[in-house]
């Protein structure tokens, strides 16, 4: 990297020196970046460095492997988003999510449009029952992006593609009710909208797919450093299942 200028999705930001910070971007084109922003705790950037914001960066570095230095001008402000505390743990969750895992500087652009869209479908929403859907085909990508995917089109067990109704919790994959006879305790409820069979046509059918995303996140993703971040998670798909068991009113 000699000089990068794009727009980016603020994803995480870490104090570095007295008061400069570390800010760590997703990009269609180059993938989740980082830049050291000099004055980036003070109170002229703080909000402008706030998760989920698109700005437009500038990094410089004399080298690949030197931090670059960033500068950044605010294109689009997600900060009355913070006054939803669901809608505050959902972009902090998404962006968090991004930020902890990528490696840098390797482009995913369908990640990038995906966190695009559930950021946008966060902010478009008058409750969380419009954004839902997209966070969980964002986990779903996430997950796919980082070698994990998982396979609802046959029966794991059987190779059948007729009449998957759970997901095993061990390989992610799809399984068939004849096949699932005396185990459905044990299996997850494959949702229809997860095999391309439309929308979702309930808030049930969405807190399953996010059971299921859930499951495989802390599976195959651990990472103590994000225990907070998996908390809010934990603490977002609590208030999900509480709104459909009063019947998605709260949702």
């Amino acid at each position: 990297m000699a000089e990068i200028r794009t727009s980016a999705i603020v994803c995480s930001l870490r104090t570095h020196g007295e008061n400069g910070a570390i800010v760590r971007m997703m990009t269609e084109s180059h993938g989740l970046v980082s830049g050291y922003v000099r004055g980036g705790r003070s109170r002229r950037m703080r909000p402008i460095l706030m998760a989920g914001n698109i700005v437009d960066a500038v990094l410089r570095a004399r080298t690949d492997d030197q931090l670059a230095g960033a500068s950044v001008e605010l294109l689009r402000s997600r900060a009355a988003l913070m006054h939803d505390p669901m809608a505050a743990l959902a972009v902090g969750w998404v962006t968090g999510a991004t930020a902890a895992h990528l490696p840098e500087a390797a482009p995913f652009p369908p990640l990038h449009s995906a966190l695009d869209g559930v950021i946008g479908a966060i902010e478009a929403a008058p409750a969380a029952r419009g954004w839902a859907e997209p966070l969980a085909r964002f986990e779903l990508l996430l997950l796919s992006m980082l070698g994990f995917g998982m396979d609802f089109d046959q029966c794991v067990a059987t190779g059948t593609a007729d009449d998957l109704a759970f997901v095993s919790p061990k390989s992610g994959g799809a399984v068939s009710r004849a096949a699932a006879a005396g185990l459905e305790g044990r299996l997850f409820p494959l949702p229809p909208f997860l095999r391309g069979d439309g929308g979702a046509q309930s808030l049930t059918e969405i807190v399953q797919a996010l059971t299921i995303t859930g499951h495989f996140i802390a599976s195959h993703l651990p990472d103590p450093a994000w225990t907070d971040l998996m908390a809010g998670r934990a603490r977002m798909v609590e208030r999900l299942k509480c709104a459909v068991a009063d019947g998605e009113a709260a949702a």
